[in-house]
């Protein structure tokens, strides 16, 4: 072998020239595999080189588009609306090659491909397109900035909400091709209603209407809501119903597919799963599904040519998205009812002040049935107040009174009784028996309890409470305020001990039960429907209901009243209903007149009188005294806001659980409540957001929390 053979088999050796040739090649040849990181070196595309993004990365202060370069390799994919992947966070020192590199990879939307940026510096690649899958449309957009705007949170945030995560699966599969229009659908039972069959014509011949729709009680209401997507849908446009919860989707699922047959309509809820919820979302984004009906989730649809909004029971507080910014459902879909010019349609057996407000501001028009039709299909509603309490032996031994005993008797003679209780569990808390005051503990004032009947403890703090007496008329004997549904079940058990007694609460929630006679004890709210309708119905603890110290208390227990209630039979029928509540209260007497909208028509007024929502909007902020007052003194707030408070919010007592919005454990934080004139609740939005943006921008500190129209305002 001669020493060049010997020289050139060593890795690395060899002539100057042709080892400067090598390096060349293999540099020139590895310039595209540099595109997972920076793209370095990289053409950049043609036409429109820049792309602009919405970061998911949901911090006010960085509440704004970014520009990115498109390489060359891109340009066919990264087209508005995709998914991509940027890197940010690089510093403006971070250059090379007149390219901007470094920082962490996120994800984002392309939301516009530009000629030229309206930034100066050096502009990041885009790192790669996660799909060529367009799942941001212009107007998801526009409506999730107007969210945005609205409630004081960020896009980005909104979009997290509005766009569910990727099933690379999903989008693989094609969906399937759009069915013809339906034939529009008959009346049906919308006939009951003076305008009813008015607006189905309406939304058939492709119009706009806005109604406040005071559902009968009964179990027609499921079918009436299929009969208004079914005339949209005539019409060629789209439909989109949102409801409380999953019971009730799948009511309107069935009501639909009875009307229309598959392949008309997607469900969209949690409990479908990421997959099947994508692939569903996928088919109303590409328009071959043109009726959409889900929970909150679904205010977002993206359905094509949109003819209607619906939304069922309203005043659920499943409607109030947990996360942020917190935007409420009504208020999502009254935004998107104006953005795209579509009919608006709002349901409920009850009736919101905010529904009020609808129909009293003209924006909407009222549908409901005459007082004669009322009349027929409600059930008899009978009165128990403390008077009677008092003088009835059978309800200081058993806490029922008399009457309810005798209407649970009559009622199992013919099917199911359903028994509605304020709380589940045993006997979460306890009051004096001769004044009622709330039995409280002496070390924390927190209340006492006593659960499986033993001794007296606080649920606060733990402590034993021995010897309690009443601090207000010096008795020592107390009465369960409100006893929960397992202990009901338990009584009405001994009391009829051939008939069976079911439960339905939080941790097991019944759909249905047959119409054989039986015991049926909820909560508010997870009362199952029965076969052919309850025969009767007791409402417990009716005050208990109504002392919350909340504005919408008497609102709020009229609702669970009326929601029960609805699930029995007509007077017709013999359908009878207690209320074990004060008589001459006002929730109380429009539960036994059957009259929603009159009372929800005089909580307007009240508030219209002092100010309160929604006449007003209002915002809250919550924190540490100290940075509440110092968030309040940066934010240009608008003239017109009134400022209500501090007040100290409950403390969060650790070990037990936190609700939204709670302090941390062993911290004391207030509240301060911002109120403004309508026409102000904008600049109110703004002027918040700002100041946010601005406290968090200088390295935040002690944590400030900001929320627009809060639910419970005490």
């Amino acid at each position: 072998m001669s020493s060049d053979d010997e020289s050139s088999g060593r890795p690395g050796e060899g002539p100057p020239e042709q080892l400067a040739l090598i390096r060349e090649t293999v540099r020139k040849a590895q310039v595209p595999r540099a595109k997972p990181r920076t793209w370095r070196g990289a053409a950049l595309a043609g036409e429109l080189p820049v792309a602009r993004v919405v970061v998911n990365k949901g911090v006010l202060h960085l509440d704004q588009f970014f520009d990115y370069a498109v390489p060359e390799e891109l340009d066919e994919t990264a087209q508005p609306g995709v998914r991509v992947r940027v890197r940010f966070g690089a510093g403006a020192h971070q250059v090379r090659d007149g390219r901007r590199e470094g920082g962490r990879l996120i994800d984002g939307f392309i939301v516009e491909r530009r000629a030229e940026s309206d930034y100066s510096g050096p502009l990041a690649a885009l790192a790669g397109v996660v799909s060529p899958e367009p799942v941001l449309s212009p107007g998801l957009l526009a409506l999730a900035r107007a969210v945005a705007d609205r409630y004081a949170g960020s896009l980005a945030d909104v979009l997290q909400l509005a766009v569910p995560p990727r099933s690379a699966r999903a989008e693989a599969k094609p969906s399937p091709e759009p069915l013809p229009p339906p034939e529009v659908p008959d009346a049906g039972t919308w006939g009951r209603y003076g305008l009813g069959p008015g607006f189905l014509e309406a939304l058939a011949a492709g119009g706009a209407p806005r109604a406040v729709w005071t559902a009968l009680p009964g179990p027609h209401w499921a079918d009436e809501l299929a009969r208004a997507v079914a005339a949209t849908l005539a019409s060629g446009r789209g439909a989109l119903v949102v409801v409380p919860d999953g019971r009730a989707v799948s009511r309107v699922d069935a009501a639909l597919t009875a009307l229309l047959g598959e392949g008309r309509h997607a469900v969209l809820t949690a409990e479908a799963g990421p997959e099947k919820r994508y692939r569903q979302w996928l088919a109303v984004r590409r328009g071959s599904v043109r009726a959409v009906v889900g929970t909150r989730a679904a205010m977002f649809a993206p359905v094509q040519n949109l003819g209607l909004v619906a939304i069922w029971d309203d005043g659920d507080a499943s409607h109030s998205e947990p996360h942020a910014p917190l935007p409420h459902a009504r208020e999502v879909l009254l935004l998107r009812a104006a953005h795209d010019r579509c009919a608006f349609l709002l349901g409920a057996t009850s009736c919101t002040v905010e529904a009020a407000q609808l129909v009293e501001t003209g924006w909407a028009l009222p549908l409901t049935a005459d007082r004669a039709e009322v009349r027929r299909v409600a059930p008899l509603v009978r009165t128990v107040g403390d008077g009677e309490l008092a003088r009835d032996e059978a309800a200081r031994a058993a806490r029922l009174p008399s009457l309810a005993w005798q209407t649970v008797r009559d009622g199992l003679r013919t099917g199911p009784v359903l028994v509605q209780v304020p709380r589940r569990g045993y006997v979460p808390r306890l009051a004096c028996e001769r004044c009622r005051t709330p039995a409280r503990c002496g070390h924390c004032s927190g209340p006492l309890e006593a659960p499986q009947e033993r001794d007296l403890r606080c649920g606060w703090c733990g402590r034993d409470a021995v010897g309690w007496h009443c601090a207000e008329c010096g008795s020592a004997r107390l009465r369960a305020q409100v006893v929960g549904a397992r202990r009901t079940a338990e009584e009405l058990g001994r009391a009829f001990p051939a008939v069976p007694v079911r439960t339905s609460g939080r941790d097991h929630v019944l759909d249905t039960v047959s119409g054989r006679p039986a015991l049926v004890v909820s909560t508010p709210g997870a009362e199952p429907v029965a076969e052919g309708g309850y025969a009767a119905a007791l409402l417990l603890d009716g005050w208990a209901m109504l002392g919350r110290p909340d504005l919408r208390s008497g609102e709020e227990a009229l609702r669970r009243w009326i929601d029960a209630a609805s699930l029995v039979r007509g007077q017709e029928e013999g359908g009878t209903v207690v209320v074990v509540a004060e008589p001459t209260l006002r929730p109380v007497q429009a539960l036994v007149r059957w009259d929603p909208v009159g009372h929800a028509q005089r909580e307007l007024a009240e508030r219209a009188e002092l100010g309160f929502p929604p006449v007003s909007r209002m915002a809250s902020v919550t924190g540490r005294g100290e940075a509440v007052a110092a968030f309040l003194a940066a934010a240009e707030l608008p003239r017109d806001a009134e400022l209500l408070g501090p007040v100290p919010l409950p403390p969060v007592v650790p070990g037990r659980p936190r609700r939204p919005g709670d302090p941390p454990p062993g911290e004391q934080w207030e509240r301060m409540l911002l109120r403004v004139p309508p026409g102000s609740g904008a600049a109110l939005a703004s002027a918040l957001k700002s100041a946010q943006a601005a406290r968090l921008a200088r390295g935040g500190g002690d944590p400030v929390r900001v929320r627009v129209d809060p639910p419970d305002i005490g």
